[in-house]
């Protein structure tokens, strides 16, 4: 079925808006208290409730993860990501900017007077029977405010590891470490790649009544039951650090620290695993050695990091082919030599890509899945730790101790049939 937004049902909402009565100047020191009483009666109206709900609702059924509205001189762009990619979704004249932008900031709970600083909110909605919460972000630009909102399905944290696309053997390592009972455990990958749903996942199944499970993030994302979860709050001076200096008072198991962005906040974290407690966090690091280094260079002691980390996992997302339109065929010899794969074993291994049909929207692929390197800390690296040894020498090390690396998980994917050459070169030598 072709998901894209319904052309009706676009122009039957702009035809509905008086699009001259929403051609509200952006607001001056002369004009901001009219400005802000227009807005006021605007957003209210049906014409501008059903445009709203009409770009959210049909962002959830492209399945994407964020919207963007974006403003630019002549028109108002909307742009789904959809498994990573953004594309166009629709175009709106530019008078519908001021009242549209206004309603979104309403529903965020934010204040429509201000205009020149950035603004952070949230929505919640129920489409089509389901909760759907939507983490709103404002930005002044040139042509007025750019509006991104991130989707959150409250149903993904319940996926489950086994769904996340790790391979057994993998699996089976991982499941070992997460069962430990102190130590601190780190994901790491860039941006979009997965972090916080691993960790979710992970919450979910180390989960149980005999255990105090706190989580410290910014912003929560997620509502998980039987957990206590806290949203950072500088202005109220509740950084990462000091909360989680609070936490350690609340006699926790588990703590969840969603990302350890300084030293201050790093050594908390390694003194909090080696004092009994279970650690999980993040890193910005390209791949599970690489984390090491990081904390190394952000300060934190080699002694408490070699004590402390028992695990890091590395991921990235790729799109999985298309299942409605899965063909196979010979991909360039190019792509096979990057990823290592010899010619010859090559011409033996059938390959599948997606010819393209309604369901993917032509695309030739649906949904998205993990690959992952996992680096389970041994003796030699830890070694390595304390010699404030680089990370490619970490990385050989980790690879002589049996780690998968992110290419040779990518690659059993794609004689899996699960993913693409292409996509999963575009994916490991971008991130």
């Amino acid at each position: 079925m072709d998901r894209t937004p319904s052309k009706d049902a676009v122009e039957t909402a702009l035809r509905d808006i008086d699009v001259d009565s929403l051609d509200v100047q952006q607001a001056t020191d002369t004009t901001d208290e009219v400005s802000v009483a227009q807005l006021r009666e605007l957003v209210d109206e049906a014409p501008v409730v059903r445009l709203a709900n009409l770009i959210l609702s049909q962002a959830v059924k492209d399945g994407a993860s964020d919207i963007h509205l974006e403003p630019t001189r002549e028109a108002v762009r909307v742009r789904n990501r959809v498994d990573g990619i953004l594309q166009e979704s629709m175009t709106m004249p530019r008078k519908v900017q001021a009242a549209l932008v206004s309603r979104m900031k309403i529903m965020a709970s934010m204040d429509i007077s201000e205009k020149r600083a950035p603004q952070d909110g949230r929505i919640s909605l129920t489409i089509d029977g389901k909760r759907w919460d939507f983490r709103v972000s404002t930005l002044p630009s040139a042509f007025g405010e750019k509006i991104v909102l991130r989707i959150l399905d409250q149903s993904t944290i319940s996926i489950g590891l086994h769904r996340l696309g790790i391979l057994p053997k993998t699996m089976e390592l991982f499941e070992n470490v997460i069962q430990a009972t102190y130590g601190i455990i780190l994901v790491t990958g860039p941006t979009g790649s997965g972090k916080s749903t691993t960790l979710y996942s992970v919450l979910s199944k180390i989960n149980s009544p005999e255990k105090n499970i706190l989580t410290i993030e910014d912003p929560v994302e997620y509502e998980l039951p039987g957990l206590t979860q806290v949203g950072v709050n500088p202005r109220a001076g509740l950084t990462f650090a000091a909360g989680l200096k609070c936490m350690l008072r609340q006699d926790p198991d588990v703590i969840m620290l969603g990302e350890i962005r300084d030293e201050e906040t790093g050594t908390i974290a390694v003194e909090a695993a080696l004092t009994g407690h279970l650690v999980l966090s993040t890193l910005h690091t390209n791949d599970a050695p690489g984390a090491v280094t990081s904390l190394l260079d952000m300060g934190v002691e080699p002694f408490l990091i070699s004590s402390s980390v028992i695990g890091v996992l590395a991921q990235r997302l790729v799109r999985v082919i298309c299942n409605k339109c899965k063909i196979p065929y010979q991909p360039p010899m190019d792509a096979v030599r990057r990823l290592g794969l010899s010619v010859d074993a090559a011409q033996n291994v059938k390959f599948y890509r997606g010819r393209g049909c309604d369901y993917c929207k032509g695309k030739g692929y649906k949904g998205r899945t993990g690959i992952y390197e996992l680096m389970a800390m041994s003796d030699e690296i830890r070694d390595l730790c304390l010699s404030r040894a680089s990370s490619h020498v970490i990385r050989e090390a980790a690879i002589r101790n049996g780690m998968p690396t992110l290419k040779a998980d990518a690659v059993e994917k794609v004689l899996l049939g699960v993913t693409t050459l292409e996509e999963t070169l575009r994916v490991i030598y971008s991130g």
